[in-house]
């Protein structure tokens, strides 16, 4: 909500601005694509290296008890 009332008024100050905005703001998000998904993927191997190293730990712990 508010980021809708930013671009408001940002439209009341200048106008051309907010257009331009409006309109890049798809393209951006299309070129940044690729970057989030590169960043889910290695948040993934980061988590899988973690418990890959940990294993050990965990499994000389022993279950735990409910």
């Amino acid at each position: 909500m508010l980021t809708f009332l930013l671009w408001l008024l940002l439209f009341v100050v200048c106008w051309p601005l907010a257009l331009l905005a409006l309109l890049l703001y798809p393209i951006v998000w299309l070129l940044l694509l690729p970057f989030r998904l590169l960043g889910i993927a290695v948040e993934g191997v980061f988590a899988f290296l973690h418990a890959l190293l940990t294993l050990p730990a965990r499994v000389l712990r022993g279950p735990t008890r409910q």
